[in-house]
């Protein structure tokens, strides 16, 4: 089962509420995403710390009904 935008949109509006996230649905299938997330919250962290901080997020969802996720993160500028 492939995780909604409205899901994927819930878990981290919840991790990152003050946040600028765009979500794209890269195949179409709510399967393949791509998520640009601009927090406060990724400042002084590393790409991987950001990431795995967005992974965290997901609640053990990646690999499951999220498939692939593709990520762009960075704190404002």
């Amino acid at each position: 089962m492939a995780m909604t935008r409205e899901t994927l949109e819930g878990f981290l509006n919840e991790a990152f509420p003050e946040a600028e996230i765009i979500l794209t649905d890269l195949a179409g299938d709510n399967d393949h995403w791509q998520a640009e997330i601009v927090s406060e919250q990724f400042r002084g962290k590393t790409r991987v710390a950001q990431h795995q901080m967005v992974y965290a997020a997901l609640k053990g969802k990646m690999g499951g009904e999220l498939h692939a996720l593709a990520l762009k993160t960075r704190a404002p500028a």
